[in-house]
């Protein structure tokens, strides 16, 4: 529906997230003035090794802000549906968030739509930011789009590219993404207000990419595959959740995160996997070069830039990764 309004406060929004991504979206909203009048986060959860209870990221800043809040446990639930149409909001944007039943999204006058950090429609999925480094993409983006009964497959509204550097890491292009759609986001609702909005119908092809949830097993580096394969894969998963392998080193087994590594072309006759090292660095042998290892983490240690695991780990030549 393109009906013009003559003012912000004519919208009533109702927002819907839970990490930081999502804060950084909600405070350019609040900052513009727009009318918030309640937002939708996870419940609080114990965390962490003392089980504290956590509040999300978005909770944090609403209550910053006063803004009406609400954290349910089931969004089928009628008494959380008879809250919500209390608000009587006209217009939802949900950013990271989770999927929502009919019966909320259909609720506003205006739609609910969503941001997506990927260029719709690749990347469909749980972690488009990972799997964009992780394929060796050199471009991805931020797409809005109108929420339908399918995961990120509704009727998109906007777009907005965002390049990739050689060496950026999935936590250096998460807050480039996340700016670049704070301000989508702000397009996007300006449309919205003043009835601009096209829409258009995504594509279903097959060979679309995927961004599917990232698990343990996935995280694993495989030492046999290309340089360049395995250096978009650490860089891809770091900060979070992380690439991982194990050091065999006289006769032990030792679990490593890998946090920060650059990539070395040259050629070479080890095997993959072999580890190379001095004093001062250490690198992993694999088909056309090497991994050299910048920050990592041993086990029930902190991490550490690799001068320093060096100066505790005594490494054997025959030392490799698996």
């Amino acid at each position: 529906m393109n009906t013009s309004l003559d003012n912000k406060d004519k919208l009533r929004i109702v927002f819907m997230g839970t990490p930081e991504f999502a804060v950084t979206i909600l405070d350019k909203l609040v900052q513009d003035d727009y009318n918030i009048v309640g937002v939708i986060t996870a419940p609080d959860k114990p965390a962490g090794r003392g089980r504290r209870i956590h509040k999300s990221a978005v909770k944090m800043y609403a209550e910053t802000k006063g803004l009406e809040l609400l954290q349910p446990k089931n969004l089928k639930d009628e008494g959380f549906l008879r809250e919500l149409a209390e608000l009587k909001a006209n217009l939802q944007i949900v950013v990271a968030f989770r999927m929502l039943p009919r019966a909320v999204w259909e609720m506003p006058q205006y739609g609910t739509f969503n941001l997506h950090a990927s260029l719709l429609p690749n990347y469909r999925g749980a972690a488009p930011i990972n799997w964009a480094i992780i394929n060796g993409e050199t471009e991805t983006g931020v797409t809005t789009f109108f929420i339908d009964d399918k995961i990120d497959t509704g009727e998109m509204i906007l777009q907005d590219k965002v390049m990739i550097a050689n060496d950026d890491t999935a936590g250096m292009l998460h807050d480039n993404l996340m700016l670049a759609g704070a301000n989508l986001v702000l397009k996007t609702v300006d449309q919205i207000r003043n009835g601009k909005v096209v829409r258009t119908k995504q594509d279903f092809n097959p060979e679309l990419k995927s961004a599917p949830k990232i698990h343990k097993e996935t995280c694993r580096i495989n030492w046999d595959k290309p340089l360049e394969e395995v250096y978009n894969k650490i860089r891809g998963l770091s900060p979070y959740p992380t690439s991982w392998t194990t050091l065999l080193n006289n006769g032990d087994e030792l679990f490593l995160k890998i946090y920060k590594v650059r990539k070395e072309v040259q050629k070479h006759d080890l095997e993959n996997g072999q580890v190379v090292f001095s004093k001062k660095e250490m690198k992993v042998a694999v088909k056309g070069g090497y991994i050299d290892l910048l920050e990592i983490q041993l086990p029930g240690k902190r991490k550490m830039e690799i001068r320093d695991v060096l100066n505790g780990l005594k490494l054997a030549k025959t030392a490799s990764m698996v």
